[in-house]
């Protein structure tokens, strides 16, 4: 099931059960600021996920997945590409 546009498995994310996140999927606005870059995205391209896009991945998803604060060192990638396979 796809969770979100860049690949993070919310499930998983600790800020779901705190801020009663349903997944950007499911959101109009992020709880953490006005606007995601990455939702915004896909949205306007019409995906699902990064891993639809004829770009991914691209300089952007990169510099989400290996922020020094946020990222999750390109785990979001290798989920994009397992989402594209269908898995």
């Amino acid at each position: 099931m796809i969770e979100s546009r860049c690949g993070i498995l919310c499930g998983s994310c600790g800020y779901k059960e705190t801020t009663s996140c349903k997944g950007c999927t499911n959101i109009g606005k992020p709880f953490w600021g006005e606007a995601c870059p990455v939702k915004s995205c896909c949205e306007t391209k019409r995906l699902a996920h990064c891993g639809q896009c004829p770009d991914f991945p691209c300089d952007l998803l990169h510099q989400f997945a290996y922020d020094k604060k946020q990222g999750d060192g390109g785990k979001r990638i290798e989920q994009c590409k397992r989402w594209k396979r269908g898995e």
